[in-house]
């Protein structure tokens, strides 16, 4: 019994990690945005033992930031920071694509070519951005080496917090088109291109740079649709 218990508390901490993730992915809450416990966890039907878990866990992931006496925000990170974070992924996703050349399966290929079909028929930008990570991370997924997929995973979620304060409206026909070709090179095992347009697609994201944008919407508004996405209150 006690071990039931155990997993549905546990369960329902994954649940709001995953709620509060996706709603800071979609850039439905945005950086600088107070996360009080109380409110998040009256909306998501949870303990504030449960929410506090949550951050603590978002915290380490790099999409929340936590100070003593003054509660949970949603990270902010300075444009610097966005610099230097897109030039580590650089390195490392050059890594992941030089592994893949030549060696995904008609699976895998399946897969990311069902996730490129998805970014073209997002018309949302927030969304766009999202997918557009996604297909980044399944990529490392398929690599099978843990460490380069926790630190890409990491890095492409910190990534999207970037592009909601510093990312210029941008076609999304554009990153597709990319993708595409990413895949296309690696299909090929042609390891080389596929670096230089890994290298050249995250280089010219970090060139779109606008204004922070101002956002005051409610976060119980805000956790509502993530709440039933995760089958919580």
């Amino acid at each position: 019994m006690a071990k039931k218990v155990d997993d549905l508390g546990r369960g329902r901490s994954q649940a709001v990690h995953r709620a509060l993730k996706r709603a800071i992915l979609d850039q439905a809450l945005s950086p600088g945005s107070k996360l009080p416990e109380d409110s998040i966890g009256e909306r998501l039907g949870v303990s504030r033992t449960l929410v506090r878990e949550a951050l603590v866990r978002l915290s380490e992931e790099g999409l929340v930031d936590l100070r003593p006496n003054k509660g949970a925000t949603v990270a902010r990170p300075t444009l610097e920071e966005g610099r230097n974070l897109f030039l580590t992924r650089m390195a490392l996703e050059r890594l992941v694509v030089e592994t893949l050349a030549g060696k995904l399966t008609k699976e895998q290929i399946d897969i990311l070519a069902a996730h490129i079909a998805a970014e073209d028929a997002e018309k949302e930008h927030a969304t766009s951005i999202r997918l557009a990570g996604e297909f980044h991370t399944m990529l490392a997924q398929m690599t099978n080496n843990a460490s380069l997929i926790r630190y890409v995973n990491e890095l492409v979620a910190r990534s999207s917090l970037i592009l909601a304060l510093y990312g210029r409206p941008h076609s999304s026909d554009c990153a597709v088109s990319e993708h595409q070709e990413l895949l296309d090179s690696l299909i090929a095992g042609k390891a080389e291109d596929a670096s230089k347009l890994m290298a050249h697609h995250l280089d010219s994201i970090t060139t779109r740079a606008l204004l922070p944008r101002e956002d005051d919407r409610n976060i119980k508004d805000v956790l509502t649709a993530y709440a039933a996405a995760e089958g919580l209150a």
